[in-house]
């Protein structure tokens, strides 16, 4: 028999989290134990619920209590785990944490790291990206400097319909030349539109953009095959890749694929994704939500097969609690052993 938890924990930011659709001063997100029965020592994962998608803290709660009453505790292996959530379904991010929980508790038991047993390459050391919510082009110069942000070599700029030029301009400004990830977040409703905004874009002196990520709606994937051999910047799905993405449609509309764990639903998918996204011939890019510690250290597991890195979520929170992995001149380092106690 396994025991099975789950936490509930709000993390303040440190400073106002502002996107296209919403904005926010703190999260909660949940944490996944396991152990089996009569021991002490229990694996641990994080669910970062995201309201994109429908998820809330409340849900994943509700949806963990049924799967409790569904057999949960019986779970034997991790194929006993995929057909128990292939019954009930349940919200991405709460699949992620029940599966990693898992992974990482027998990862432990076989004395293996996490990596060696998801037979993937050992993590390294990554440069991150680091991000700038939405705000007020005037407050861009002192964000930037209050962060230290020039010790990023990519900066992920979230952008609106409404002030996105705007803000990029403040951006070049500050940091002529600085390599940018420009993320939408779906907020343009069509390519014309879209297209019109690139184009003055290419007037700021000192923009340099590596990664324009999912301006459009994921829906819109005739504006997306018309977009792709226009737009002046590789073009990034996120929003638009899933767990069930077909990938050769994928390569029709963008040049990569951002994949985030929490997204994809657990590790095997998520590195699916990544396989199928470097099967066609698209590029990698590794992302997160807002996430403790916990989170990006479950990312950084298969950091290897990614060629971009976007997984500052957790310097966004005010007090991180776990330490799993630190930041340094832009770098994100990983703990080596698997997260057994939190």
């Amino acid at each position: 028999m396994l025991n099975w938890t789950l936490q509930a924990r709000p993390l303040p930011l440190r400073y106002t989290w502002k996107i296209s659709r919403n904005a926010s001063e703190a999260k909660t997100n949940l944490f996944v134990g396991v152990a089996e029965a009569g021991k002490s020592s229990a694996g641990w994962a994080e669910a970062a619920p995201n309201i994109r998608y429908g998820e809330t803290p409340e849900l994943l709660q509700s949806q963990f209590e049924g799967l409790q009453i569904a057999g949960l505790p019986l779970v034997q292996s991790e194929d006993d785990l995929a057909a128990l959530l292939h019954a009930h379904p349940v919200a991405y991010a709460l699949r992620f944490a029940l599966e990693a929980a898992y992974i990482h508790l027998r990862a432990a038991g076989q004395r293996q790291f996490v990596w060696q047993y998801l037979g993937v390459p050992a993590p390294v050391p990554v440069p991150t990206a680091f991000s700038l919510p939405i705000m007020e082009p005037g407050a861009v110069a002192g964000f930037l400097a209050e962060h230290r942000a020039g010790r990023f070599s990519l900066l992920k700029v979230k952008v609106n319909r409404e002030s996105g030029l705007e803000l990029l301009r403040a951006v070049t400004q500050a940091l002529p030349g600085q390599p940018l990830i420009v993320d939408g977040n779906e907020a343009w409703a069509d390519a014309n539109s879209l297209l019109q905004f690139l184009e003055a874009c290419q007037q700021l002196p000192g923009l340099q953009v590596r990664v324009l990520e999912q301006p459009l709606p994921a829906a819109a994937a005739a504006d997306y095959c018309y977009l792709r051999p226009r737009s002046p910047f590789p073009l990034f799905a996120d929003e638009s890749v899933t767990h069930d993405a077909d990938f050769a449609d994928t390569a029709r509309q963008f040049h990569g694929v951002n994949m985030k764990l929490m997204k994809a639903g657990g590790y095997r998918q998520g590195l699916e994704i990544l396989r199928q996204t470097r099967a066609h011939s698209l590029q990698t890019m590794l992302g997160c939500m807002v996430e403790t510690s916990l989170g990006i250290w479950s990312a950084m597991q298969v950091s290897g097969l990614a060629q971009v890195h976007d997984l500052d979520g957790f310097l966004i929170i005010r007090d991180e609690p776990f330490g799993f992995v630190r930041e340094t001149e832009g770098l994100v380092v990983a703990q080596a052993g698997a997260p057994l106690l939190i």
